[in-house]
């Protein structure tokens, strides 16, 4: 049984599918479903994978599949022809013949499962940030990571991959994905991602050398970089880091 305003999501998502050939984005979803945040998006559409009802496409941009509609079985294999999603099953939620409006089927009000969309949550992937050398920041919001909402605290988070080795002595190694909470301050001798002259981004420990600056490697194959004040900007503090064995 879906919430209302998964059921609502489902419907845009395949409607704008229909219309336009390609899944809405975060922002159009937030709009169409008057929402204030991506997180509330991010719920839904989780809720509805687990569900069976979409599933995302993986390595693309806004790539999201509208398996079944309210009403439909789920496909399994062995199962008789199939129908495609836009097609309604006969039964209950199916509208009349001839129509392509499937009716929602809410018997009456329902209690959401308390723990289908609080039990992960899907950090954006914002793209790989050197922690050798600066490089350019990434902003890719088609990607996320899903973490336990143990591992983080208040506030806004996101995620990148770490490019390099030179914080490989606070254990931060090549292709970990660090968690970032975002802000523009951190105290001397956090590890944070820093903007530097507003094209380049870092993962580096921040520090006070007098007036300036000083951005240290864990690493002693490279440098500390010393700046001016001006030409940086914290643009958020660590708070944890995940690795993969392969």
């Amino acid at each position: 049984m879906l919430t209302r305003k998964q059921h609502e999501l489902l419907l845009y998502i395949h409607k704008h599918l229909g219309e336009h050939g390609v899944s809405p984005s975060f922002d159009e979803m937030k709009e169409a479903l008057n929402l204030k945040s991506k997180s509330g998006i991010h719920r839904l559409i989780s809720g509805l994978e687990e569900r069976g009802f979409i599933r995302r496409l993986p390595h693309r941009a806004r790539a999201l599949e509208v398996l079944r509609l309210p009403g439909e079985p789920s496909a399994h294999a062995g199962d008789g022809p199939q129908t495609g999603p836009g097609t309604p099953q006969p039964g209950a939620g199916a509208s009349p013949a001839g129509s392509n409006v499937v009716q929602a089927n809410f018997r009456a009000p329902t209690v959401p499962d308390p723990g289908a969309d609080a039990q992960r949550l899907h950090l954006p992937l914002f793209g790989r940030i050197a922690a050798g050398t600066p490089i350019e920041a990434l902003r890719d919001e088609s990607a996320f990571v899903e973490i336990p909402p143990s591992m983080i605290g208040d506030g806004e988070h996101y995620c990148l991959e770490v490019d390099g080795d030179s914080m490989i002595e606070a254990g931060i190694h090549d292709g970990d994905t660090v968690v970032i909470r975002r802000g523009e301050h951190a105290e001397p001798g956090s590890i944070v991602v820093a903007l530097v002259d507003g094209e380049e981004a870092t993962l580096k420990r921040i520090r006070r050398r007098g007036y300036s600056i000083a951005l240290e490697p864990a690493n002693a194959g490279y440098e500390t970089r010393i700046y001016p004040p001006e030409r940086v900007k914290v643009q958020g503090r660590l708070v944890a880091l995940l690795r993969r064995y392969h």
